[in-house]
């Protein structure tokens, strides 16, 4: 069956979720396109960290989500808010979660006769974001990165998404992480959160970056994020 053209290049929003068409470019969507506030600023944030302004241009969400490149910012965000995927096929459609669908490095659960048509992110209400990645230079791939999604009342965190990418083969959801800090004061909850880190992932390190460095880095940014979710505190970077 045709899939229309103008849905894959389409922003919706339902009161449960925001869908992102698969041929919404980068550029799009760091120049504020989402309707939800609070989903927009994170979206803002990320896609300024996407390679260069020819490539945000020219480079779309679905295609960065079915490249599965384990340094993809898009991947880490998907999975970090627990996004569905819209997939579809000659015979019909199907949806899968994005755990489901990243399946290892440059692998997803798209089948040869299947393409990615649309994802569709959570919207929580209370919930607030963060993120921070760290690359070489601007533009480049990171080498580690974080994006956090918490719900907080009464100076109590009371749920936490907690996602990483470059500490493996791809990105990654920390649960003892997100554990870790339930429940827990949130003044202390940023700290908490890096350290707990550094017992959840085993990077295996490549060329000069050891894995004890990127363990560190790893548990650097969670903990940056985390911060930012919670306080606004420091640049998303």
């Amino acid at each position: 069956s045709r899939y229309p053209v103008a849905e894959l290049e389409a922003i919706t929003v339902a009161d449960d979720s925001v869908r992102i068409g698969a041929l919404v470019r980068h550029r799009t969507l760091e120049q504020g396109a989402l309707p939800d506030p609070g989903l927009d600023g994170l979206v803002r944030g990320v896609a300024r960290h996407i390679g260069h302004v020819p490539v945000r241009v020219r480079g779309t969400f679905g295609g960065s989500l079915a490249h599965a490149d384990p340094a993809a910012e898009w991947c880490l965000v998907a999975l970090a808010l627990g996004a569905e995927v819209e997939i579809a096929r000659a015979g019909g459609r199907r949806v899968v979660g994005i755990d489901e669908f990243l399946d290892s490095p440059f692998s997803t659960a798209l089948q040869p006769d299947e393409i990615l048509v649309g994802v569709r992110l959570p919207r929580r209400t209370g919930w607030s974001y963060g993120f921070s990645e760290h690359a070489r230079t601007h533009g480049a791939f990171a080498l580690a990165g974080a994006c956090v999604a918490l719900a907080h009342t009464d100076g109590i965190v009371r749920a936490a998404r907690v996602a990483v990418m470059g500490s493996g083969g791809r990105a990654e959801r920390l649960t003892a992480v997100e554990a870790a800090i339930t429940r827990e004061p949130i003044a202390g909850a940023a700290t908490l959160a890096g350290e707990a880190v550094q017992a959840s992932v085993h990077p295996r390190g490549y060329d000069e970056v050891t894995p004890d460095y990127l363990r560190a880095l790893t548990g650097a940014m969670v903990r940056r994020a985390t911060a930012h979710a919670l306080f606004g505190a420091g640049e998303v970077r």
